[in-house]
């Protein structure tokens, strides 16, 4: 019997793949979840119990939150990436990990083929063809949803005339989260003008009152709160903990996808906006101009290939270098204040901070130089536009 690896979620479409693969296609089948955040344990039994309720040979829940933070959500801070300065890549980035896990867990096992339940109009086909594919060419993927193009109505018909009665009720807003941020779909984003109801997020306001935190960055990563020492992913679950208490972190991404077609998603992400917003300003302090500079674009791109499943190509590694290599001084405190539905960055403390120096303070009297060297840098400074509106005879401004 051929073994098939399906990625499977314990929701309708993985589990109608699942029924399908193993009755029709004379699979043995072994379903795989990959935590990547997000998962209790109670939710992992329910998923296992359901899993053999299709009739799969075995489950296998892999644990990839600290691979997840090392290998992908480190570089994400590093370089302060946000999609469209909005969205932090809560979803793409989750599936890259997955993606690799289970290809790997199938290649432990010697499986012939991998399934996983991707439609044919979004993001995750593509990310999840192109890791199986690179990593395991001689594996055959099998996607019965995108190539049947089935209904929902359909899939439970199925599901029923084989034993499988369970309540299968789409949910009125699809939920997905994980460790860098929640996912929050529903009619209003199949939409342009309107947006997500407070009681969509998953997260509602407790406080209102307003709460100081401290954040300590070690060479760019997060390693403790308030003071006390964690690794950077127990802190991004405490701050996350902490923060959408408050309601922190929503907002409605619009982007471009894989696919050529626009789409519109709500999340809810209260550590990772926290985070990159008060590592960003950390590095504002403690990184020269340059350095901000030629950092953005690179992000920037590395967000745009990641997004799109690029993630192993070996730009990547190059460009994870440089992040990395950047952040040798990115080390000190910073102060922020939790509010309602929003936070504000009130600070930081660094014995890198640039602003230390002895040379003068922006906007005050200068120590460093004297007016006359001031004057002169100044004038060497605009020689480019001299000479440009002098050979040109170009004016500007009338």
């Amino acid at each position: 019997m051929k073994k098939l690896v399906i990625a499977y979620s314990g929701g309708l479409d993985t589990s109608y793949c699942a029924v399908k693969l193993s009755k029709e296609h004379n699979f043995e089948v072994h379903a795989v979840s990959v935590n990547t955040g997000g998962f209790t344990e109670k939710e992992i039994t329910i998923i296992k119990e359901n899993a053999y309720k299709m009739g799969v040979s075995t489950y296998k829940n892999i644990d990839a939150v600290a691979t997840f933070y090392q290998k992908v959500i480190k570089y994400l801070v590093f370089g302060n990436v946000l999609k469209n300065n909005t969205y932090p890549l809560s979803v793409s980035a989750e599936r890259i990990i997955q993606a690799i896990e289970i290809v790997n867990y199938a290649k432990s096992i010697g499986a012939t083929h991998i399934a996983h339940g991707s439609t044919g109009a979004g993001n995750d086909q593509v990310r999840f063809d192109m890791i199986f594919q690179t990593l395991a060419p001689e594996i055959k993927i099998i996607t019965p949803i995108r190539d049947q193009q089935i209904s929902r109505q359909e899939e439970i018909a199925y599901l029923k005339s084989n034993g499988i009665e369970m309540s299968w009720e789409k949910a009125k807003y699809s939920i997905n989260k994980g460790l860098w941020g929640t996912s929050v779909g529903g009619e209003e984003t199949l939409t342009s003008e309107n947006p997500l109801p407070e009681q969509a997020y998953p997260s509602q306001l407790e406080k209102t009152g307003e709460e100081k935190v401290v954040l300590t960055f070690d060479k760019g990563e997060l390693i403790a709160i308030n003071g006390t020492v964690n690794s950077p992913q127990k802190n991004i679950e405490k701050l996350n903990e902490l923060a959408s208490a408050y309601a922190i972190g929503r907002d409605i991404h619009v982007g471009d996808t894989i696919v050529g077609i626009k789409g519109r998603v709500g999340f809810e992400a209260a550590a990772a906006l926290i985070i990159i917003k008060a590592h960003h300003l950390l590095e504002k302090h403690t990184l020269t101009k340059w350095q901000l500079q030629h950092k953005e674009y690179l992000a920037g791109f590395y967000g745009m290939h990641l997004h799109e499943g690029q993630y192993l190509d070996p730009v990547m590694r190059n460009m994870e270098a440089f992040l990395e290599s950047s952040q040798s001084q990115v080390s000190g405190t910073v102060s922020i204040a939790l509010k309602p539905y929003h936070f504000t960055l009130n600070g930081i403390s660094s014995k890198h901070d640039l602003m230390n120096a002895k040379f003068g303070s922006y906007g005050e009297i200068n120590t460093g130089w004297t007016a006359d060297e001031a004057k002169g840098f100044i004038k060497i400074f605009g020689n480019q536009n001299k000479i440009y509106q002098q050979v040109n005879g170009k004016v500007w401004y009338k």
